[in-house]
């Protein structure tokens, strides 16, 4: 059984990949009226050329994608990367930004669900417990906003988008690890953008970037894509989607206290009041317990079980 202090050294970096990403939504604002595909295709790209550098310093073995798991890594650069971008853009023309953010406040209940089934274990009661109260505060925290029903359509995709990103990881983390995951998906969903850039937007769209601009995608490429992503892999294989997917709770809450230190605003009553709930689902969700072997599907190749505490086994081929 693990020790709490062991348990929670898993959480950490997925911990610190959502502070990441929920600090960048300030920095995001400045890209609002930038060319959306030219912008993130430089954006992955970097990333990219990034990743691979610090997989080699890190002494992480890439390896390229084999039958299926081109399916996997190809669907995550789509949704996760690609569409979701879009749905976000393309969604606040509709809704204001509250109802995308609420829509993907409910990551946690779908991980929670559908993660452990793809990983061949029982979805666990604590985190399914422990879900809605994250969603909960993460509510409050964003607030409610107006939409239509296009927005609201808009909203689903990010939602389905955002869940995407973790879920589609799962099958083939065991053999391609965080850095090759990582790796995968922004080399693909970049060349992705590119197209469409080119297409849509122009060969010479990112010349209309301004130097701020240009700031906010460089502090998109290190912090919030090529670290980012590969601590929050981390987790993911190390503990399950499902426990993994609460963490997702704790960017609203550092996109809340960047926005007070930057001078937005201080937090209202019922921002103060959703961080204290979340907090709550958070420490209901992740404590450490036991999992008993009942609980343990047997595992198919390729899968990697994670949330009993134990080191993940991974195919030989690894």
């Amino acid at each position: 059984m693990d020790t709490p202090s062991a348990s929670f050294a898993r959480l950490v970096p997925g911990m610190i990949g959502m502070t990441l990403v929920g600090a960048s939504v300030t920095v995001s604002h400045t890209l609002v009226d930038a060319p959306l595909f030219s912008t993130q295709a430089v954006r992955y790209v970097a990333a990219t050329a990034i990743l691979v550098v610090l997989a080699r310093l890190a002494g992480a073995r890439l390896v390229w994608p084999r039958g299926r798991e081109w399916l996997w890594l190809g669907g995550l650069a789509v949704t996760g990367l690609v569409l979701f971008n879009v749905a976000v853009v393309r969604g606040v023309a509709h809704a204001e930004p509250a109802v995308i953010a609420v829509a993907v406040a409910c990551v946690p209940l779908l991980l929670g669900v559908i993660g452990p089934l793809l990983e061949r274990r029982r979805p666990s009661r604590q985190v399914l417990i422990a879900a809605p109260v994250v969603m909960a505060g993460a509510v409050l925290v964003e607030g409610t906003g107006r939409t239509d029903a296009v927005g609201v359509a808009w909203a689903a995709l990010a939602l389905g988008c955002e869940a995407a990103f973790t879920l589609l990881a799962v099958p083939v983390l065991g053999r391609h690890s965080p850095w090759g995951v990582s790796v995968h998906a922004t080399w693909l969903g970049g060349a992705l953008l590119a197209v469409l850039g080119m297409t849509r937007e122009g060969p010479s769209a990112v010349r209309e970037l301004t130097g701020v601009q240009w700031a906010a995608v460089g502090y998109l490429t290190l912090l919030v894509t090529a670290v980012a992503f590969v601590l929050w892999y981390s987790t993911v294989r190390s503990v399950g989607a499902g426990r993994a997917g609460l963490l997702t709770g704790i960017a609203p809450l550092a996109a809340a206290v960047v926005g007070a230190v930057s001078g937005t605003g201080v937090p209202g009553p019922s921002v103060w009041l959703g961080i204290s709930v979340v907090i709550v689902g958070l420490v209901v969700g992740l404590r450490p317990r036991a999992v008993p072997a009942a609980e343990i599907l047997p595992v198919g190749r390729g899968h990697t079980p994670a949330s009993d505490g134990r080191s993940p086994r991974t195919p030989a081929s690894r």
